[in-house]
């Protein structure tokens, strides 16, 4: 069941209702049955795999806080940590690691060959299992009780609208929610379904068109040079952003609903005006999942400058690892380390003296910023490394010849974009909606879209309201395409 689906629709209408019609002391039973249902949707058996890391870190978790000797702590803590990252390494790098050695003992002439295992990823596996280990790792450290009702633990790892694609929650911010009375509230309701639909426009009126484009050149790179490689790979960075803010929306408006408030998981990154200043502003959820459990217990920055080199780079290698087992991944996440390795030395040589930062400064660096991560993005879309080079390398081919031939056909975007099979008008509502949104966010400053909106007399609030109804219908793409992060 994606958000994106009538069943969907369906399904939350029926569960908010029951939500507020059910007594307190039994929505947490209602909850956790509707997310064991919403995530068997996907592939019943691999709730098992759920369940076996909720047990392992519902009693780890009870223990560890009852255990006063350290070493113990440590030793549940471990056995927490080990049982959780077990399950990823199974299912999700087994085989990647399995065909690498075997690549590697062919080199050698090594007769060894170790066998790949035939199992599908269970959906959203490294953001329930990351959530699921902050729990453990917050009760080590005293930061969070243990809790001890199994329902409401269950309910922690398992809440629907978070469960397969974030924000990865810590405890301290969901967990003593479940036990809190919630009464229906007219502007949480309000403030929910506005965002709800926000996220469905991002999704399937910007991401599901602009992958029409992306996935035509994507998928056969070796067709194309020039014009239609730049614009898969500008749509592409516009396509993951609408796609996966889109998801979090629409997870973060579900919750409001019932008066559950989730973390902000995106907030506008690409007005950054540098490159750590959009890791800020991107996936904030595992940014900060990485910074707490990672990077600060590695040093962070108070330690030598080369060392804390290391330390962004470890991170940033491990954060590609975990998008994906795939040489890909971990060359995008290699980028983004040595991105803010050389942003950070320019920083410390050129940057010395406080400098206005005014309007021309700011959009020099956004650029900057764009360009950079667009750049990366080739890595994390393409299926391999070869792709990615061949694209690389014939993004800027042709390009005098196919502007030549634009100009001289006045029909060639009315019938076909320089090749592409898509065109006509998905190509210029691909254009438009970028641009729209891309106000929107200037306009949005500091506030979130809700208060933005609010800032204008109950007409103008209305009347966006009625108009955002009515571009999801008559623009939204349904052909029920899954968000990219499931396959994470």
């Amino acid at each position: 069941m994606i958000f994106n689906s009538l069943e969907f629709a369906i399904f939350f209408v029926i569960v908010t209702i029951l939500f507020f019609t059910f007594p307190h002391k039994y929505r947490w039973a209602l909850l956790l049955s509707a997310s064991c249902f919403f995530y068997m949707f996907f592939k019943p058996i691999y709730i098992l795999i759920l369940f076996f890391t909720i047990v392992i870190d519902y009693i780890a978790g009870i223990y560890i806080e009852k255990t006063e000797e350290k070493h113990k702590k440590k030793l549940l803590l471990l056995a927490s940590l080990v049982a959780n990252i077990g399950i990823l390494m199974v299912f999700k790098y087994y085989n990647f690691i399995a065909i690498n050695l075997n690549h590697l003992f062919e080199v050698s002439n090594v007769n060894n060959k170790i066998p790949l295992l035939e199992i599908l990823l269970p959906i959203g596996l490294s953001f329930h299992t990351f959530q699921a280990m902050s729990y453990t790792i917050e009760v080590y450290r005293g930061n969070q009780k243990a809790e001890k009702h199994f329902g409401i633990y269950s309910l922690y790892v398992m809440f629907y609208p978070q469960l397969v694609a974030g924000p990865i929650e810590r405890p301290q911010n969901v967990l003593h929610q479940f036990h809190e009375v919630k009464t229906f509230d007219y502007q949480n309701m309000k403030e929910g379904l506005i965002q709800i639909t926000w996220g469905l426009i991002k999704k399937v009126v910007i991401a599901d068109r602009l992958s029409m484009f992306v996935n035509e050149v994507y998928g056969d790179v070796h067709s194309f040079t020039g014009i239609p490689l730049i614009i898969a790979i500008i749509f592409f960075s516009f396509q993951i952003f609408c796609d996966f803010s889109g998801y979090s929306d629409i997870a973060l408006g579900t919750a409001k609903c019932m008066g559950y408030h989730l973390m902000t998981n995106f907030n506008k990154p690409y007005m950054a005006i540098s490159l750590a200043e959009f890791w800020k502003r991107w996936h904030i959820s595992l940014s900060t999942w990485f910074r707490d459990y990672l990077y600060i217990p590695l040093g962070g920055n108070r330690v030598k400058s080369i060392i804390n080199y290391r330390n962004i780079l470890i991170v940033f290698v491990l954060s590609g690892l975990w998008h994906g087992a795939n040489w890909t991944f971990i060359i995008w996440g290699l980028f983004h380390g040595v991105y803010l390795i050389v942003e950070s030395i320019i920083k410390k040589t050129f940057n010395k003296r406080n400098t206005e930062k005014g309007f021309i400064y700011k959009v020099v660096n956004r650029v900057y910023v764009f360009f950079l991560v667009s750049f990366a993005w080739i890595f994390f879309r393409a299926q391999d490394f070869t792709t990615a080079i061949y694209i690389i390398k014939n993004a800027f081919r042709d390009i005098k010849n196919q502007l030549h031939l634009i100009i001289e056909n006045k029909h060639i975007i009315r019938s076909k974009l320089l090749y592409l099979h898509q065109g006509g008008p998905d190509f210029f509502i691909a254009i438009i909606s970028i641009a729209i949104l891309i106000i929107i966010h200037y306009r949005m400053g500091h506030r979130t879209f809700f208060e933005l909106v609010n800032t204008k007399n109950k007409v103008v609030r209305w009347s966006i309201y009625y108009v955002m109804i009515i571009v999801f219908v008559m623009l939204g793409v349904f052909n029920k395409s899954e968000f990219i992060y499931f396959q994470f």
